[in-house]
């Protein structure tokens, strides 16, 4: 093994991050990270699992754990026997964090890293426990994106262009593990997605905690539309742009108007709804109504109608009637959500909505496997639809899928013209070998890794897009 392990759990800004740690830390070979996610108690009772399980795996390796979740409870990570050390999320960008001793502890617990004024980020008050690193995340007042030379895992890149939250759901930890709302200055963002284009990567994705509250802290208060237009027109090499999840009532008409129109934004937007009630809704704090949302999907549309709609929707919100809930299954056809990541109610600690009349554990979970069905029904017929269709691939390290501009997962096919030719040496076909599966380190890849390639549809299964290169 060359370098730390990395276990990373949630969302896309982990993955930017546990990519930046992967260049921090390299060469510790004994190493491994486990960069956490804190959205909901099942989110945490798997991060404790992984290292659990990465323990019984490396019994001499060393165990760090960093994430929003060691930020917002970095104690209950510290008691855990098999955790060597638990760094914040501020902290993971230092290399000195990485370098603790497995019986020492932090060489300099005392310590956490300045921002970019120069001044020292004070720890929380208290806090003695030699394995734990991590200081006030609501101090912080900068953001950048870090050294990241590659993605391991992912043909596509990923760029952080803002971090932290100025919201407040009352369901949500996340600001109190990633702090208040901070923008990376456009030219620092354009520089990274050079570099990355410059090292063979096709498509970029903007990551942030609340991407679309990019740009009121820099000079000027510049807009994410504005971001976009920036990399467009700075980075012309770059033929692939996709968005993370947005806030509806957050997309002005610069962005509406590039999104719907400039053919190298990818046709895929996740909004964040979270409900399909007012009611809930309001007692969420969102700042949008059932309403909006679906006059603003239709808006989309009805300008560029190929674009895929993904949604987040949390089942069992406090108080939540059956009535109200229905509204939410509806709205999966009112928006033509097509992606839907359904979260069952998870009570944080410290949060408003854990003070709320709660739900039995039994409707909640009974709720979202009703709202995840009437999801995958959207999708699968929105798959099917596709059969026959031409779409451009982005291929992914396998060299045997990929993801299509509306981020539908496509598997590669061997056309017939391949299936008649001479295998490379040393590769087989799967359609001609019974005993090989997709995913065989021994099956010849039907295209270059990072490469876009242009298929035909042929199929459908088991939620995959079946295609063959088109010729």
């Amino acid at each position: 093994m060359s370098g730390p392990e990395i276990i990373t759990l949630g969302c896309r800004l982990n993955i930017a991050e546990s990519e930046t740690m992967r260049t921090l830390a390299g060469g510790q070979d004994d190493l491994v990270i486990v960069n956490s996610c804190a959205v909901t108690n099942e989110a945490v009772r798997q991060t404790r699992q992984a290292i659990r399980r990465a323990r019984r795996a490396r019994p001499d390796a060393r165990i760090l754990v960093t994430g929003c979740a060691a930020q917002t409870d970095p104690a209950m990570f510290a008691a855990m026997p098999e955790v060597d050390s638990v760094v914040g999320n501020r902290e993971k960008f230092d290399p000195l964090s990485f370098r603790h001793s497995r019986e020492g502890g932090d060489p300099s617990p005392a310590l956490s890293p300045s921002d970019a004024a120069g001044e020292w980020i004070p720890a929380f008050a208290g806090m003695t426990n030699h394995k734990i690193r991590i200081s006030d995340i609501m101090a912080v007042r900068d953001t950048a994106p870090h050294l990241v030379s590659g993605f391991a895992d992912h043909a596509r890149a990923f760029v952080e262009v803002q971090n932290g939250c100025d919201h407040r759901c009352t369901f949500c930890i996340i600001p109190y593990g990633r702090g208040n709302s901070r923008s990376v200055p456009a030219g620092a963002v354009i520089d990274k997605i050079k570099a990355l284009v410059d090292a063979g990567y096709r498509e970029v994705v903007l990551t942030g905690v609340d991407v679309t509250s990019y740009g009121p802290d820099l000079p000027g208060k510049p807009t994410l539309g504005l971001l976009i237009e920036r990399i467009l027109d700075k980075v012309p090499e770059l033929p692939r742009l996709r968005l993370s999840s947005l806030d509806s009532v957050e997309i002005d008409e610069r962005m509406f108007d590039f999104i719907t129109r400039n053919e190298r934004i990818m046709p895929h937007l996740h909004l964040s709804l979270q409900a399909g009630d007012d009611m809930i809704l309001k007692r969420m704090k969102r700042r949008h109504s059932r309403e909006q949302a679906i006059a603003l999907v239709e808006r989309i549309k009805a300008a560029r109608p190929e674009i895929a709609i993904g949604a987040d929707i949390i089942a069992g919100f406090p108080t939540e009637t059956e009535e109200m809930f229905d509204n939410s299954v509806r709205l999966v056809a009112d928006c033509d959500i097509v992606y839907g990541h359904v979260f069952p109610f998870s009570p944080r600690t410290g949060t408003p909505a854990a003070r709320m009349p709660q739900l039995a554990p039994a409707v909640i979970k009974e709720r979202a496997a009703r709202l995840r069905a009437a999801c995958d029904a959207r999708k699968g017929q929105w798959l099917a639809s596709l059969k026959g269709t031409r779409q451009k691939v982005l291929v992914e390290r396998d060299g045997l899928s990929g993801h299509a501009e509306n981020f539908a997962p496509v598997t590669l096919s061997p056309s017939p013209q391949r299936r008649l030719g001479s295998p490379m040496a040393g590769s087989y076909h799967a359609d001609t070998d019974p005993n090989l599966r997709w995913g065989d380190a021994r099956i010849e890849p039907m295209a270059h890794p990072g490469t876009i390639l242009p298929v035909t549809i042929i199929g459908l299964e088991k939620g995959r897009l079946i295609a063959q290169e088109a010729l």
